[in-house]
């Protein structure tokens, strides 16, 4: 393989931030594999970072939209793969934030009515119990995943809520 030199490694960086988001840490590995050094890769990314190729913050909006709309996955599970990535929780609380409140829980009531239709249970509260592991895989919250699920099983609920 050819070794190159930092403006052809700084050109194919901005490259591939012209494709997509990209956050440091994707940066750096991307780098590390075109054979730059670690001082190089630093003086790549500043410079990128600079001259607006990179954001975190573009990068969070971007990752908490995509990963919600296409992967439906909560505001848990998206906030530790931002928190794998390095990112401040700044930024990863701020994109969370934007996140609209009545698509993420309609969201979650659409995914839990299809999970139910193929899930099966010996009881309701089995089946109950295995959507609420579901979505608490997703990265759901606790607290909404049970609002939600109230209305698919209410004959458990009504017995479950006397106050």
């Amino acid at each position: 393989m050819k070794q190159r030199n930092e403006p052809e490694l700084l050109h194919m960086a901005a490259a591939y931030c012209s494709t997509g988001e990209r956050c440091t840490q994707e940066m750096r590995e991307k780098l590390h594999a075109a054979g730059a050094t670690p001082k190089m890769a630093d003086r790549i990314i500043a410079r990128l970072l600079e001259e607006k190729f990179m954001s975190e913050t573009r990068y969070c909006r971007s990752f908490v939209n995509d990963k919600f709309r296409f992967n439906r996955w909560g505001r848990i599970r998206i906030r530790f793969e931002l928190q794998k990535k390095g990112l401040s929780p700044d930024a990863i609380a701020k994109a969370l934030d934007d996140l609209d409140e009545e698509a993420y829980r309609s969201t979650l009531t659409a995914l839990l009515k299809e999970k139910k239709r193929s899930t099966k249970g010996h009881s309701e509260q089995e089946l109950f119990l295995k959507l609420y592991r579901f979505a608490c895989g997703r990265g759901f919250e606790g607290t909404l995943i049970t609002q939600c699920l109230k209305p698919l099983f209410k004959e458990i609920c009504d017995v479950d809520d006397m106050e």
